[in-house]
């Protein structure tokens, strides 16, 4: 099946980072898709994208310099999560997931991720990407991975934090935020909406946060130094709590496709000391997936 007109395909030829990442350093964020005539496309996906298979996956990873993965399911295989645990059992324990579920996932289909390396659940509340899951069944779903350990990942768009505020501080388990709560860069690191995110993960000590993702924030573009200070205050402020990925193989992106060396090599512009890289990259993200 084609593409979706206007999927852009990642970059085939990224640059080798002159950043390398420490020993043991996690990619935090990252997805399979496909291959699509093993595990198609979910039917009511919004978009299509190009195979990206696990094979690729880590073949970026060791490019790149890293030791780790964490795959997140991605909408467009929505809660056929096969691909994703598929390459966790390839993974020879380098790989954890985060999987996409309904209320009617059986136990057994929650043992059998979890035995695979499956540590949390998404909640994709991007109203351009999902149909909303009703607040009730994602409190009984929540309750349920609970009990196992995971976490929930929750994606929102800055804009939207206000009528969701309440739920995400109300989940009974570690909460992760994907790509810092998509702030709108235009408005400033010290704008109201962005820091009413701020004062969230300061009162609340189970919110981790990844600062992913500025390739799809940006206005100047790459190398992105407009969004540098929103991931740098977060890393500032919550260095016990900040986590990283590449998002490879970057998903539904309508302009350009990032260079993941130049992704890579704004680490420790972002995160400026050995110290706080080890966190980023490591501590952090070895504490929520492999404790």
């Amino acid at each position: 099946m084609a593409m979706s007109a206007g999927y852009i395909p990642f970059h085939p030829n990224p640059s080798k980072p002159k950043y390398k990442p420490p020993a043991g350093a996690v990619d935090a964020h990252c997805h399979v898709f496909g291959p699509e005539d093993r595990f198609p496309y979910a039917p009511e996906r919004k978009y299509t994208p190009c195979d990206a298979p696990k094979e690729m996956l880590f073949a970026r990873r060791d490019f790149l310099g890293f030791d780790k993965n964490v795959i997140v399911q991605a909408s467009c295989h929505s809660k056929d999560n096969r691909a994703m645990v598929d390459a966790l059992d390839a993974s020879n324990g380098r790989a954890k997931g985060v999987a996409f579920v309904g209320e009617e996932v059986t136990d057994d289909e929650l043992q059998w991720m979890h035995k695979a390396g499956v540590r949390g659940v998404r909640f994709n509340f991007v109203k351009r990407l999902v149909d909303s899951t009703p607040r009730d069944a994602l409190e009984r779903i929540s309750r349920r991975v609970a009990k196992l350990g995971w976490h929930i990942v929750i994606y929102f768009e800055m804009q939207d934090l206000p009528e969701n505020e309440d739920f995400f501080a109300s989940l009974p388990t570690t909460v992760v935020v994907d790509h810092m709560g998509t702030p709108d860069v235009k408005k400033g690191v010290d704008h109201p909406e962005n820091q009413r995110f701020h004062n969230l993960m300061a009162k609340h000590e189970n919110f981790y946060v990844k600062v992913t993702c500025p390739e799809r924030m940006t206005i100047a573009g790459p190398p992105y130094d407009d969004v540098l200070p929103f991931q740098k205050s977060l890393v500032e402020k919550f260095s016990d709590r900040v986590i990283w990925g590449t998002d490879w193989p970057h998903p539904n992106m309508k302009k350009i496709a990032p260079d993941d060396g130049v992704l890579v090599d704004r680490i420790p512009l972002l995160a400026p000391t050995a110290e706080l890289q080890k966190k980023l990259l490591i501590d952090n993200p070895m504490r929520l997936y492999w404790a």
